[in-house]
């Protein structure tokens, strides 16, 4: 009951944060951000051990900077998912700046996974590319453990035509999706788990990563456009940037495949240390004998 309650009056602050201008909204998490870093925490530690990890080159002082700046991005995300999920389009499109090296209103695109990545503009890249693209396409989506917010999550996610399906059910819809020519969205690079993944190095860390893009690709003769919501500068809003399709992938082989991926991050995430999702516990599966790195 509190639970569901709680949920209740979070959506309705984020509706009502909605309809304020996005710069005092921005700045609001902004702020927030910075209050809840000063205060140790769990996630403050999860996101220093990841920086630890990835940057060893890095001066403690810079690894500290990179960190409060990215804890302050993290939670504005989650308060701008106030004009994300419930802004309109005409506040979106103002918005949301369109970077793409492939014409997304191609009428004979071929079958096409969009790829996005965990940076904090995740969710408003997501949701405006099923703008941008003109058609009807579709998206996973990782279920939440609290159901009234998934519903809401969902429909939001999927209110500009995009048809939205659970990971749970990935393999079978996915591949329907791509036949209709569809283009998929989804996202890969964070810990699922064993359960179709290998270890392959992330900033030289055995990581274990997803294998799923690879195997859709090949199975259903698909080309991947990979993409990154960024923030821009100055709480001006987004940049959409769609990258060319990768070439010659997939080989066929789930670990080059999979390194694949994490090497496109290892060259985007320098240029935004602050905005890759730190707080995820992204090293959290260990290959066998070695131990966690967050106890």
């Amino acid at each position: 009951m509190l639970r569901r309650i709680g949920t209740k009056v979070g959506i309705a602050f984020l509706r009502f944060l909605a309809i304020l201008p996005y710069g005092f909204v921005a700045r609001l998490g902004d702020g927030l951000g910075w209050l809840l870093y000063q205060i140790p925490s769990k996630r403050r530690r999860i996101v220093h051990t990841n920086l630890a990890l990835c940057f060893p080159q890095w001066s403690e002082e810079k690894r500290k900077d990179i960190a409060q700046k990215h804890f302050r991005h993290a939670i504005r995300s989650y308060v701008e998912r106030s004009v994300q999920w419930f802004g309109s389009l005409e506040k979106l499109t103002k918005l949301v700046e369109v970077d793409s090296e492939v014409d997304l209103t191609d009428p004979d695109m071929p079958p096409t996974l969009l790829l996005g990545f965990h940076f904090v503009g995740i969710e408003a890249g997501s949701v405006f590319i099923n703008v941008a693209l003109q058609r009807q396409c579709a998206a996973l989506y990782q279920p939440m453990s609290n159901p009234e917010l998934e519903a809401i999550a969902k429909q939001a996610r999927g209110r500009f035509g995009a048809d939205m399906a659970s990971r749970a059910d990935s393999a079978r819809v996915v591949l329907r999706w791509l036949r209709e020519r569809k283009p998929v969205m989804l996202g890969a690079d964070m810990d699922y788990g064993l359960r179709n993944s290998t270890f392959v190095p992330f900033f030289g860390i055995p990581t274990c990563t997803l294998t799923a893009v690879g195997r859709f690709a090949q199975v259903g003769h698909a080309q991947v456009l990979p993409f990154i919501g960024e923030v821009l500068p100055n709480y001006k809003g987004y940049r959409l940037k769609v990258f060319k399709p990768w070439a010659n992938y997939p080989t066929g082989d789930d670990d080059a495949d999979a390194r694949r991926m994490n090497a496109f991050l290892e060259e985007q995430i320098p240029r935004i240390p602050e905005q890759y999702y730190w707080v995820h516990k992204r090293f959290k599966t260990r290959p066998p004998g070695m131990p966690s790195v967050y106890d």
